[in-house]
């Protein structure tokens, strides 16, 4: 018997120990309208239910970033598997979370190259800072990555296009180490295309 292994069975496979946090789904607001803040407090508290007990430095995680950029006005959470030898693709989805425009399903993907070797699968939450609508998420966000898993791991980078900065906070397993150039591409929907 053969079967067609998707995207979302194969990070849900990868990813055997993610289960996204429940929110009831707001009315989608325009897509050109930009989304209000979320206090550091709220975004914390969200991320400790999604990470659980593997969330000891979220909290100076976020505020640093926060320190960085100020208050996020939207999130993600969701899933996602990477593997690399010296390229390398990662894919995942999850939940975008607004607070005056709801909450849709966000799906990444993207190339890497530089020293890399590995795979890890993982938990993600993506604080988002000055997306000026819901929309403008669908692009490119590019930037340096680094990555020293054995077994287990939490770690956190920053992307950026424009003037919106992404910054993935992951924790997960597998083995990985190594540093690298990647993009992270946002779509509406889920491709196995990485460009």
């Amino acid at each position: 018997m053969q079967s067609k292994l998707t995207r979302r069975g194969f990070v849900g496979l990868t990813v055997a120990a993610a289960a996204l946090c429940a929110r009831t789904a707001r009315a989608d607001a325009p897509a050109d309208a930009a989304p209000e803040a979320f206090p550091v407090d709220e975004v914390v508290d969200d991320g400790h239910r999604f990470f659980g007990t593997l969330s000891r430095g979220l909290a100076d995680v976020v505020q640093e970033a926060g320190r960085r950029w100020g208050l996020p006005n939207a999130y993600v959470l969701g899933q996602e598997a990477s593997a690399a030898f010296v390229g390398g693709l990662r894919y995942g989805e999850g939940k975008m979370y607004t607070r005056n425009a709801g909450s849709r399903p966000v799906y990444w993907q993207g190339p890497s190259v530089g020293f890399d070797a590995g795979g890890d699968g993982d938990r993600t939450m993506m604080l988002v800072y000055n997306l000026p609508a819901v929309d403008s998420v669908y692009r490119r966000f590019g930037g340096l990555d680094g990555s020293a898993y054995f077994i287990g791991g939490f770690g956190f980078t920053a992307l950026n296009s424009d003037n919106i900065v992404v910054v993935p906070i992951r924790t997960g397993v597998g083995v990985r180490l190594g540093v690298n150039v990647s993009y992270l591409k946002f779509t509406d929907q889920a491709t196995w295309n990485p460009f």
